[in-house]
């Protein structure tokens, strides 16, 4: 189970003073469900995942996994994460086989448990074809789906995908959703996150469209377009981001004043 509860993030920025990148974030995410976070380009999405992710730490507020605090139990939390991010790092001279068997023993996996569940990852991703390709000579979808199976390797209740299926052609693509929805009828827990509206409509169980980093709706499919009161979810969508602009802009005058 996921929970953000107030998380606010403020970058330092020499030139231009802090940064808003997280304001007062508050969601729920529980197991058998995939909770998507679609908000455009800089809305927020990455940093409350890397927050999730212990990568980063909240300026305010708090996030739990399954009941471990991200920010003070960082270690606890990664045994009960995967991450998958767009950001396919590999090693160039190591196997696809190699990299993920490293990060299984990175969790203590016993070596025949290990090779056990690597086999069956293997073969559920389609990855026998690659298993002797070295990181240095793979694909992007390769490398997706390596970064898929060392982040399942030590059968995490949670998992996380933040922009995963950015830069893959359509066929990796539907491959990688497709993975995601037989996680999510194996019970785990997953956020997903993307700018893509399709993706998120064809994959969630409950959304939150972000903005600025902020919430500006969330619920199932079905509740925000009988709430916002369009057929379209794209009209839903661009509906909320344009009035949140509205709003935004009306308020720095009005601040300009009272500063003044």
């Amino acid at each position: 189970m996921i929970e953000a509860h107030g998380l606010g993030k403020v970058y330092d920025d020499l030139k231009l003073g802090p940064r808003v990148a997280l304001d007062h974030l508050s969601f729920r995410a529980d197991p058998g469900e995939v909770f998507g976070l679609l908000g455009p380009n800089g809305a927020g999405k990455t940093t409350a995942l890397r927050i999730l992710a212990t990568l980063l730490k909240p300026t305010a507020g708090y996030a739990r996994i399954n009941g471990f605090d991200c920010a003070t139990q960082p270690e606890l939390v990664r045994h009960q994460i995967g991450y998958i991010s767009a950001s396919t790092a590999m090693y160039d001279r190591m196997t696809a086989w190699e990299m993920v068997e490293y990060f299984g023993r990175l969790h203590h996996i016993p070596r025949e448990v290990l090779r056990d569940r690597m086999e069956r990852l293997f073969n559920r991703l389609s990855m026998n074809e690659i298993r002797h390709v070295l990181g240095g000579k793979m694909s992007t979808g390769m490398k997706q789906k390596v970064a898929i199976a060392r982040a399942m390797v030590h059968d995490p209740p949670v998992l996380i995908f933040d922009e995963a299926t950015n830069g893959l052609d359509v066929l990796v693509a539907r491959s990688l959703l497709d993975t995601v929805r037989d996680l999510r009828d194996q019970g785990k827990c997953i956020i997903f996150s993307s700018h893509i509206m399709r993706e998120v409509e064809r994959l969630c169980t409950r959304i939150a469209i972000m903005h600025r980093g902020r919430i500006l709706a969330e619920g199932s499919l079905q509740e925000l377009h009988a709430e916002h009161d369009h057929e379209d979810f794209e009209d839903v969508f661009l509906d909320l981001i344009g009035r949140e602009e509205v709003r935004l802009a009306a308020a720095i005058p009005s601040h300009q004043e009272s500063a003044g």
